[in-house]
């Protein structure tokens, strides 16, 4: 149960980053659905090869780059997601600081219930 309103939480945010930041445009819901979901498969299986691949520069930059990957990521998903559109790195960087923020208020939320 926690997974599907995951999902839904992040697709809700998916659609309120279209009307937050210019340049980042979600169609549907439906598309919302399936970006969400695009995007926690490349967040659970290519953004960990990305972190090992980037240590260094995470290191350096005492994990802010891990923003730019999230970005990364964000901008990759829209390239195959039809109704999605990311018009730059930039407004893709904003919608990965956006979903980090409401991923951590969600985690939060949900450790809370459970104790």
């Amino acid at each position: 149960m926690k997974l599907l309103l995951r999902w839904l939480i992040n697709a809700l945010t998916l659609l309120a980053c279209t009307q937050i930041i210019a340049g980042f445009h979600v169609s549907t819901f439906y598309s919302a659905l399936v970006a969400a979901l695009i995007l926690g498969l490349l967040n659970a299986i290519i953004r960990p090869i990305l972190i090992v691949l980037t240590l260094t520069v995470t290191i350096v930059t005492l994990g802010l780059f891990t923003f730019v990957i999230n970005g990364l990521l964000v901008w990759f998903m829209a390239t195959f997601v039809k109704g999605v559109s990311v018009s730059g790195f930039l407004p893709a960087l904003m919608v990965g600081i956006l979903m980090w923020a409401v991923s951590t208020l969600t985690s939060w939320f949900f450790k809370e219930i459970e104790e």
